[in-house]
């Protein structure tokens, strides 16, 4: 083993050690700075895989932006939020169960895909990584279906965040 694998190892170790947090923790704010770390972790990776523009698009957009935006969203809405009944219901065995069978089913498809084994050139080799990154990213061979997916779970954490912050009457 190299030293570089050794270094993606351990990075690839915290920011997943940094997203359990993320779903374990009881304080919110603790699980928007766990967030935080599993962020740029991620940003970490893309220097590795020889990407800088995806690592600084992670820190700036991600971790910049978006965890402010969180933590602030968290803390404006702590009033509104405060409840004092149980945190789960007695339905979360349920989503425990999907949540399994869709990890399972990502599984699968992932190792039933023939493009799995095939090795890609790092985007550093490439004469213009940037264009052909924009390109990959609305083919519909590229990362289509990454970004649509990541569209519609925008989209439920706005929805969940304006359910939240509607007052009740």
């Amino acid at each position: 083993m190299t030293i570089a694998q050794i270094i993606f190892i351990i990075i690839a170790a915290a920011s997943l050690g940094a997203a359990f947090m993320v779903v374990s923790s009881r304080n919110l704010i603790h699980s928007a700075l766990w967030l935080i770390v599993a962020l740029a972790g991620i940003a970490i990776v893309f220097v590795f895989l020889q990407a800088p523009f995806l690592a600084v698009v992670q820190v700036v957009v991600y971790i910049g932006a978006i965890s402010i935006l969180l933590i602030f969203a968290i803390m404006l809405t702590r009033k509104v939020a405060s409840d004092s009944g149980p945190k789960f219901n007695e339905n979360w065995i349920w989503g425990l169960v999907l949540s399994i069978i869709l990890f399972i089913g990502f599984v699968y498809l992932l190792y039933t895909w023939p493009g799995i084994s095939t090795p890609i050139e790092p985007l550093a080799s490439r004469a213009d990584p940037l264009r052909e990154l924009g390109v990959a990213l609305v083919s519909p061979n590229g990362y289509v279906l990454a970004f649509e997916l990541a569209s519609i779970l925008l989209l439920a954490a706005l929805i969940g965040a304006i359910y939240i912050a509607w007052e009740r009457k």
